[in-house]
């Protein structure tokens, strides 16, 4: 088994890196998001993402036969790039003008293998639709704090899911990271995806 270490705080990639089958490491990279600005929405997720690989591979307490992930998700709207809001007043003036539109939601993805020293980094893309929601539903949402601690102030696998019509592109991207990118990086660095998996999961 190919041991994976996941350089990230989200519940939300842990949970489908394991319900794929996947149990990391969970190690926080520390790494200031807003240190890069300026960039295209896609790179920046991209760049972010091999900066919190990079921070989590160079350390002494990662083991050396392992692969280490960075994953950074944006949201792209009308050419900006859109992270966390930084309060609920940015929340609700985000969803009032996401509504009824469409946005694509970019996360980069960088894979580093600890004993050959390579590193696998490409960005998946997903086009999500918003429904017209009300004011009412909005401040709803705001209020319950969910929008402020992810990337576009919304989700798809939680409270936000009622208020996204459609996804064009991968699924799990849109919830913080791309399986099928996942292990076409992995296969890119010689793992076969299924040597990722637990051994509960094999037969």
């Amino acid at each position: 088994m190919t041991r994976l270490v996941l350089a990230s705080q989200s519940p939300a990639r842990l949970a489908t890196l394991r319900r794929a089958g996947i149990e990391p490491v969970v190690i926080v990279s520390g790494v200031d998001e807003t240190q890069l600005d300026g960039l295209p929405p896609a790179e920046l997720g991209l760049r972010l993402a091999e900066l919190k690989c990079a921070a989590v591979a160079g350390r002494a307490d990662v083991p050396d036969e392992c692969l280490v992930l960075g994953c950074d998700s944006v949201l792209e709207l009308d050419g900006r790039a859109l992270g966390k809001p930084g309060d609920a007043v940015e929340a609700t003036a985000r969803w009032r003008e996401m509504r009824g539109r469409s946005a694509v939601l970019h996360t980069g993805h960088s894979l580093h293998d600890r004993a050959s020293g390579e590193t696998a980094s490409a960005t998946a893309s997903t086009t999500v639709h918003f429904a017209h929601v009300t004011d009412e539903e909005i401040d709803a949402y705001v209020a319950t704090g969910e929008p402020l601690h992810v990337a576009g102030a919304f989700t798809v696998d939680g409270l936000g899911g009622a208020f996204v019509t459609a996804i064009e592109g991968d699924h799990h991207n849109v919830v913080g990271v791309s399986l099928p990118l996942l292990r076409e990086l992995a296969g890119r660095l010689g793992h076969p995806w299924f040597s990722l998996w637990t051994d509960t999961v094999r037969p």
